[in-house]
């Protein structure tokens, strides 16, 4: 998800993607205001309100300035606005009942002002449509089954709807790995699809082990068959966000319908050629008697598929600044004064690389404490609010910490692309400095 992060300072608004928090992250936002200007935060005459970040729970932290001149912090609940705001849109939508923790799973973060009027509306009829579907899947299931053989040895169809039974049984345990991916990642995939698609495809292939076991122990075929569906079905959940990702970057004229049939095209041409030669390989006699070389031969067309995967993702060519381009280009700049291209930059870009690992550490969305590192200075917010006052982002660097460590968060209406530019060149000359 992402998760605003706004500070107001006399006419300014920063925004950041991410939460930095050690659990899980809570939509927040931070609001620097004089009490001046806000009258509603003139509880403690005696003090003056430095800055109040709201969290999306419902509370908020007060930074007030004694008469020491020290900043202090108080927790309040459920004192904010923009908390109230929201709630009262969710109230309009009838979701006011829902528990935080499942409105964070099942709907976009910044719901409702995040996606368009008619989403809720359309979600909600789609969900029963979804269900009758599936419940006629597993009824046809059962008639296949029995069309095939299941059953024919006993006479009766009871064993054709026992098999039925186990077989959608299967996908209801692997579902369970979509259904875990899609509310509990869906933040992932906007900003780095090409890797989680690779790594889709990785899940997948372990998946597709639990499968051919099967043959070896038909007789733990249900838990096995789910372990594989249930793996699979999360490299799914990777797999489907992390395309359109993708088929939204080819509509560039924004025929995102007609890029996605046609690419509808090339997948079912490729899946019935896929097919044909699957059942060519099959019917090799010595292949279909052997399960080691049953086992060989998909471990070889499997690594083929893994590197003409990889080969795909690499031709792609995002004009968008992620994380990872934004490194290159401070590199770039720093070893070569110079900033490279869109191709370039893409080609540099390691698809495979985990974002834990990489360095400079970026990290956005920082409550005040940890962005002054612990001090109690108003004068260093201040100055910081007052450097960046004219920026459209506010960066520090956490001296704390022995690597390179960056804290980020960007002006409200700063566009993604800027985002990752300004951070670039801004970190880029505290390298060089």
């Amino acid at each position: 998800m992402s998760y605003p992060l706004q500070l107001s300072f006399p006419g300014l608004a920063f925004e950041s993607s991410k939460t930095r928090t050690r659990k899980k992250a809570h939509h927040f936002q931070t609001l620097c205001c004089s009490s001046l200007q806000h009258p509603s935060l003139q509880e403690k005459p005696d003090n003056e309100v430095i800055l109040l970040e709201r969290y999306g729970n419902g509370t908020a932290k007060r930074y007030t300035l004694d008469d020491a001149v020290q900043l202090q912090g108080f927790l309040e609940k459920n004192g904010s606005e923009n908390r109230s705001f929201e709630e009262s849109r969710l109230s309009e939508a009838g979701l006011s009942w829902l528990p935080d923790i499942l409105k964070d799973f099942i709907l976009p973060a910044g719901f409702p002002g995040s996606v368009s009027d008619d989403y809720l509306q359309y979600m909600v009829l789609q969900f029963p449509t979804n269900i009758t579907g599936w419940i006629c899947h597993t009824l046809v299931t059962s008639s296949l089954l029995k069309a095939v053989g299941a059953g024919s040895f006993t006479g009766t169809d009871a064993a054709a709807s026992a098999a039925a039974i186990r077989w959608v049984s299967k996908d209801g345990i692997g579902a369970l790995g979509r259904l875990f991916i899609g509310g509990r990642f869906g933040d992932l995939f906007d900003d780095d699809p090409k890797q989680w698609r690779m790594y889709a495809d990785f899940i997948g292939s372990a998946g597709s082990i639990f499968d051919l076991t099967t043959q070896v122990y038909p007789a733990y075929f249900l838990p096995l068959a789910s372990l594989g569906n249930l793996t699979k079905a999360v490299a799914r959940g990777l797999k489907d966000p992390s395309f359109r990702v993708i088929q939204n970057h080819f509509a560039v004229s924004g025929n995102l319908g007609e890029v996605a049939a046609k690419e509808e095209v090339w997948e079912v041409g490729a899946q019935l050629l896929g097919l044909a030669l699957g059942i060519l390989i099959l019917d090799t006699p010595d292949l279909v008697k052997s399960f080691p070389l049953l086992t060989s031969t998909w471990m070889s067309m499997r690594l083929l598929h893994l590197w003409l995967r990889y080969q795909s993702l690499s031709v792609l060519r995002f004009d968008t600044i992620n994380l990872k381009r934004a490194r290159i280009l401070i590199k770039s700049h720093i070893l070569q004064s110079r900033v490279l291209g869109c191709v370039d930059c893409n080609q540099d870009e390691n698809i495979l690389s985990w974002e834990t690992f990489t360095r400079p550490r970026i990290i956005f969305g920082v409550p005040l404490e940890e962005m002054i590192g612990g001090e109690r200075s108003v004068a260093k917010i201040k100055m910081l609010l007052k450097l960046y006052a004219k920026e459209k982002h506010f960066l520090v660097v956490n001296q704390q910490k022995t690597d390179f460590e960056v804290l980020v968060s960007f002006k409200f209406h700063a566009g993604r692309s800027y985002k990752y530019v300004c951070f670039a060149q801004r970190v880029a000359d505290l390298l060089v400095t």
